[in-house]
């Protein structure tokens, strides 16, 4: 496969580990032009963008929650490659797993701060840059999680975050499809994906959950965001994408 997002340019937060670099490798691949954001993982970033070429990458360091920090990412954007087709809200932390009444509130805010407010902020500056710069068209990718559908017993702030960027998805799908704006929003559902995030203790546990028998990888997460972010998927819309090895079957 080639060339499904020729011509687009994505900003894809998070996109330099893990699964949003599994999205970034799957959007250059198709052509696409990517902007990958970190907030600590500078490393990765300049990595990232020595792996896929200057040419066609950018890395903007970013603290997802601070809405000043979208500005600069749509900013240097634009710049670079002159619009915005694809906006993929990637970013997130798991949080401290605990009984909800041994949560502080300190840490719960955190995960709200980064895994749903920032995608509200993300949302706010890509369709203002989608209208400004693209024919106000375009498609956001929110990545919530299968958590997002079924509560996780220890991890109220994460489940609670990636509910709420489900909901989020659907709410902004239908305001923008109701005033007639051709910008799709839809949300993604991950299951157990292998990436640094799953301890090494616990993923044989982990994998006899999962009914196919194997952790998902992070480009199978990428194959949907490709689909969703192309043409391809035109009528698909406040729709939610659960890749999950049938976990949630």
């Amino acid at each position: 496969m080639s060339d499904r997002l020729k011509g687009k340019v994505a900003i894809i937060t998070g996109g330099v580990a893990g699964i949003g670099l599994g999205i970034a490798e799957c959007y250059v691949r198709e052509g696409a032009k990517v902007v990958v954001t970190a907030n600590h993982n500078v490393d990765g970033g300049h990595a990232a963008v020595e792996k896929f070429g200057d040419d066609v990458s950018l890395f903007v360091q970013q603290d997802v929650a601070k809405e000043a920090d979208w500005q600069k990412v749509i900013d240097a954007t634009i710049a670079k490659f002159g619009k915005l087709d694809i906006l993929v809200n990637n970013a997130g932390i798991g949080g401290v797993n605990s009984a909800i009444e041994d949560l502080s509130l300190e840490d719960w805010q955190k995960v709200i701060d980064i895994n749903l407010t920032a995608n509200f902020l993300g949302e706010k500056a890509g369709i203002k840059a989608m209208q400004k710069t693209n024919d106000a068209k375009g498609s956001i990718i929110n990545v919530s999680s299968v958590a997002g559908l079924v509560g996780l017993p220890l991890a109220p702030a994460y489940s609670a975050s990636k509910g709420g960027s489900r909901l989020l998805s659907h709410a902004t799908a239908l305001n923008l499809a109701q005033r007639g704006i051709d910008i799709r929003v839809n949300s993604v559902h991950p299951g157990w994906i292998d990436t640094a995030i799953i301890p090494e203790a616990a993923r044989d546990a982990i994998v006899k959950t999962v009914p196919v028998g194997h952790l998902g990888k992070p480009q199978d997460i990428g194959e949907i965001c490709v689909y969703l972010g192309s043409d391809e998927s035109s009528f698909a819309n406040g729709a939610e994408f659960t890749v999950d090895g049938g976990q949630r079957a």
